[in-house]
């Protein structure tokens, strides 16, 4: 494993986040007190039934979502003292995220959706470095093609590539391979753990498929919005 983004701090250090969003209903606890360290270069797979809160936490460690209680640290930044310009830069510069339904931008080729993120830090060699990831997830001769023109594993594997193009310190994936049929979610995950091992990056992998979570080094688990249990 590459270690230059390892070292001795936390890279993610959740301390009691809350989370309660309103509803014709009434006001709906979605996070009830979460505590929780995951530790530079390792891999975390969040576990737990639909509804558990899972992606509603990766979107508070994301910056995405503002907790009602608590303090978010992230990389060594308390994401509570940040505005939304701040949050936006430092997702570009630290963190990738990839989804499960892709998010590419339809109007690009597979080379300018991975490109984008570097294009926005201005480097010069975004469209080269565009290329070396698509290379590396196995889609060099895919390059030109637009994603209404790929499979859904290979729109997958651009996200990869995208997500990993700015070398970020963080990953942040929600349920990768559920849009996906079991072989080609399992090459998904073969590359996602192969690109997490070649650069080292803090990976947290959030997902319902317990043999899928098995594969990071801890997991913990979610039930109605707390931490019900913790595993290797």
């Amino acid at each position: 494993m590459n270690r230059s983004f390892i070292d001795a701090g936390p890279a993610i250090a959740l301390a009691d986040i809350h989370l309660r969003l309103p509803s014709p209903a009434g006001e709906v606890n979605i996070l009830r007190g979460i505590d929780l360290i995951v530790t530079a270069g390792e891999a975390l797979g969040v576990v737990g039934p639909s509804g558990s809160g899972k992606s509603t936490l990766m979107m508070v460690m994301a910056g995405l979502e503002r907790p009602t209680e608590g303090r978010v640290q992230v990389l060594g930044r308390d994401l509570g003292t940040m505005d939304e310009d701040q949050l936006a830069l430092f997702r570009r510069d630290s963190i990738g995220i990839v989804f499960q339904s892709f998010h590419l931008v339809p109007t690009m080729t597979a080379q300018e959706n991975v490109a984008i993120p570097l294009e926005l830090a201005g480097q010069p060699d975004a469209f080269a470095r565009a290329q070396d990831l698509l290379d590396q997830v196995g889609l060099a001769q895919r390059r030109v093609h637009y994603p209404s023109q790929l499979s859904g594993g290979e729109q997958q594997r651009v996200a990869l590539a995208r997500a990993f193009a700015a070398r970020p310190r963080l990953l942040l994936a929600d349920e990768p391979t559920g849009n996906l049929d079991g072989a080609t979610g399992q090459a998904v995950i073969d590359l996602l753990f192969d690109l997490h091992d070649r650069q080292g990056t803090t990976l947290v992998l959030i997902t319902h498929d317990r043999a899928v979570a098995s594969r990071c080094g801890r997991t913990v688990q979610l039930k109605d919005g707390r931490i019900e249990g913790e595993g290797p």
